[in-house]
């Protein structure tokens, strides 16, 4: 980053952490107040989640005649197929059919075999449905000699193997280098989740391992909660068990800004060629599309799959934050490569597989009417999105810290700050013990005033 952008995002910290606790997907105040929680409700991960029409074309006809499914620049599903009877039957659906060479058994089966060869960090991979292709990309990490070997193997699969060089690193998104918040680096908080009992913030799990206290402060005094049941590599979520149980107040909501906010309602999967927005606590509200599905990226720390690739721009720190469409919970941010000035390609681990996995249930918005589940989630086939239905943005201290984080002088050019809705929370690595402690704020002693 550049060093105007360090100036501005240590003054925002500052100021945030003032506050209260602001996170990237729902604000949380329960640390700094024990006012009882909204009647929230949890939604847990269905097998079955809203899905569009052509998720469900491609689920009916099987992945020897299909080959995915995406919604075109006017919202309508297309589904690729592999022949005549099935191009009928989707046609008849009232989808658009594209006939395709290769199956989604072909383009598995060749992820499969990049996989088996040896690990190449820097890179990584997606289905491409579209054009029907396995898309290998390499960043600029990726020696000349490593790549030639790669380009070996694709060329042994076949010609639906297509190899891209790209700019920039494929980095998850924390920030260790600014000294911000923590020795471990900076993340962004994404949903709010309970099992029943205790509430947690879902976040990326590379943020921090087991063990990992968060704090609000660089002196390491606002503690938050501690981190628990995470997975990294392979996956990329983790729970922060929240120090007093609870979420508190406006937990079903993702601030976009002057007091306003989103509520959530639900969690499905996203489809390609779906709009999204995506919040962090570097680079704001941002919006995109998702362009793959079920992607591999090889980290420097190691390798997660199963990813949703999309062309929103995310920058170091925006770790864990949400991404979400017309009010429902997809994806947590996980890394990338490129930043908000230049553009670049995100990674979002799926919400729904995070929820299955850890056995808990999204805090969403209560319905109208006093009704206890979650609104269905919109198709994703109606191509364009909103973030979602509106909802005043509560909490502690609120309005005099979006009055300074909105203010001109404290918030540089090229910066987003998403009023109310981001925490610069942080992962530091098990610090348990008051000489951990200490170290923490030595490690911090110079940026104080």
């Amino acid at each position: 980053m550049r060093h105007a952008r360090r100036r501005v995002v240590r003054r925002v910290t500052r100021l945030a952490a003032v506050g209260g606790l602001l996170l990237g997907g729902a604000m949380v105040t329960s640390a700094v107040a024990s006012e009882p929680p909204d009647p929230t409700i949890g939604v847990p991960y269905s097998a079955q989640p809203a899905t569009s029409m052509g998720t469900d074309l491609v689920s009916r006809l099987g992945t020897s005649r299909t080959a995915g499914s995406w919604v075109d620049s006017a919202g309508r599903p297309v589904v690729a197929v592999t022949d005549e009877k099935a191009a009928d039957e989707v046609e008849r659906a009232g989808a658009q059919a594209k006939m395709v060479r290769h199956s989604m058994s072909d383009l598995k089966s060749a992820t499969a075999t990049l996989r088996s060869a040896p690990r190449v960090p820097g890179t990584a991979w997606a289905l491409d449905y579209k054009s029907n292709e396995v898309v290998v990309r390499g960043d600029s990490t990726v020696s000349a000699s490593d790549w030639s070997r790669l380009t070996d193997v694709a060329e042994g699969i076949g010609g639906f193997v297509r190899m891209e060089r790209t700019e920039g690193t494929f980095t998850t998104r924390i920030n260790g280098a600014e000294p911000i918040l923590s020795t471990a680096g900076r993340c962004s908080a994404g949903f709010n989740v309970t099992d029943g009992k205790t509430d947690f913030i879902l976040t990326a799990g590379h943020c921090g391992p087991d063990g990992s206290v968060w704090f609000a402060d660089d002196r390491g005094r606002q503690q938050v909660g501690t981190s628990l049941r995470g997975s990294f590599p392979g996956d990329d979520y983790s729970l922060v068990k929240y120090d007093s149980g609870r979420a508190g107040q406006g937990a079903d909501v993702v601030a976009v800004g002057d007091g306003k906010g989103v509520r959530i309602t639900g969690v499905a999967d996203p489809e390609v060629g779906q709009k999204i927005f995506r919040s962090g606590s570097t680079s704001g509200l941002r919006q995109g599309e998702v362009t793959a599905l079920n992607a591999t990226v090889n980290y420097p720390e190691g390798t997660v799959t199963g990813l949703i690739e999309t062309n929103v721009c995310a920058e170091p720190g925006d770790s864990g934050g949400p991404m979400f469409a017309d009010g429902i919970a997809l994806g947590l941010t996980s890394g990338g490569s490129g930043d908000c000035a230049a553009g670049g390609t995100t990674f979002f681990q799926p919400v729904t597989k995070a929820l299955t996995e850890l056995g808990v249930k999204l805090i969403v918005a209560k319905q109208a009417g006093g009704g206890t589940g979650a609104t269905p989630a919109p198709s994703a086939s109606q191509g364009a999105a909103s973030p979602g239905s509106s909802a005043p943005v509560t909490g502690e201290d609120v309005s005099g810290v979006l009055t300074r984080l909105t203010d001109p002088r404290n918030v540089g050019p090229g910066l987003l700050v998403i009023a109310g809705s981001i925490v610069a929370l942080v992962a530091t690595r098990w610090i348990r013990a008051e000489q951990d402690r200490k170290a923490y704020r030595q490690h911090y002693s110079a940026t104080w005033g």
